[in-house]
């Protein structure tokens, strides 16, 4: 019987196989029924679907659904060997850029080359924040651990001392992307401070 082989497809279950790895990266935020702390799959899932949901409060013009979902996929495939760096982390984000730049290149390295310059070009596409469906994914990838926060009662924002100041430094990018979406964080945010779930920013001087 002549031994099958196929390189292409070889390389494409490697990377599938490899990219299972993206399950075991531990997030600071948590489920939102507080049990535990989410993983980066899990995220990029939810945080996909988010973008679903919420494609009729992005502007005009609108985004490219298909290519949104591509970049929320792909963007944090690099957890698996740089870990996910916590976003308030100054010390976390000096070699961040380093780190996933690395965990990029052999990631999707693995894949065919056509798929390998394609997939990179997205990575750096979600990075670089410049296209309509760059800075939509971008945003709403910021709004989904505020959302998590606020349903877990804030248990992420008290256990690193975080202030509303720095949650909305955090999400700058939901401003210009959907005046509906910014509007309705703010408020989020000034609820959590009243319900005790966020330091307001006096509180931490």
């Amino acid at each position: 019987m002549e031994q099958w082989s196929n390189e292409r497809l070889s390389r494409q279950i490697a990377f599938i196989t490899e990219i299972d790895k993206l399950k075991t990266v531990l997030r600071h935020s948590y489920l939102m029924d507080g049990s535990r702390r989410e993983n980066t799959a899990e995220h990029s899932w939810h945080v996909s679907v988010i973008a679903m949901a919420l494609l009729e409060h992005a502007g005009d013009p609108a985004p490219d659904l298909n290519r949104v979902i591509k970049l929320l996929l792909l963007h944090d495939l690099v957890e698996i060997d740089a870990g996910d760096t916590f976003a308030y982390d100054d010390k976390g984000y000096a070699d961040k850029e380093e780190r996933e730049n690395a965990a990029a290149r052999r990631l999707f390295g693995i894949l065919p080359d056509d798929q390998r310059d394609e997939w990179l070009a997205l990575w750096r596409e979600f990075e670089d924040g410049v296209t309509i469906e760059s800075r939509y994914a971008a945003a709403l990838d910021r709004l989904h651990p505020v959302i998590h926060n606020y349903y877990t009662g804030g248990v992420s924002w008290k256990k690193n001392g975080i202030v509303r100041a720095q949650v909305i430094r955090r999400l700058d990018p939901l401003r210009t992307v959907s005046e509906p979406l910014w509007h309705f964080a703010l408020d989020m945010l000034e609820r959590a401070v009243a319900l005790g779930l966020l330091l307001d920013d006096e509180a931490a001087e």
